[in-house]
């Protein structure tokens, strides 16, 4: 699973909407879709604001491991 997959389940399993963690991000709603459709790259402190926001690691977000948190 990659981080775009990885993110959208987070914030579905969260039930929050595209706009709701956008507007926490800063970003238009568009854009942060963008992401999520892996369209444009997300920048690094997008990546850690929501590693923080869901409380999991950059691992877990990125792929690269199954554990949320370390």
């Amino acid at each position: 699973m990659n981080y775009a997959e990885r993110m959208r389940n987070l914030r579905q399993d969260n039930d929050l909407s595209q706009k709701k963690v956008a507007d926490m991000l800063g970003v238009a709603q568009t854009t942060y879709s963008q992401y999520e459709l892996e369209k444009r790259p997300m920048p690094i402190d997008y990546l850690i604001a929501l590693c923080k926001f869901y409380n999991v690691s950059a691992d877990y977000m990125l792929g690269l491991s199954n554990r949320k948190n370390p």
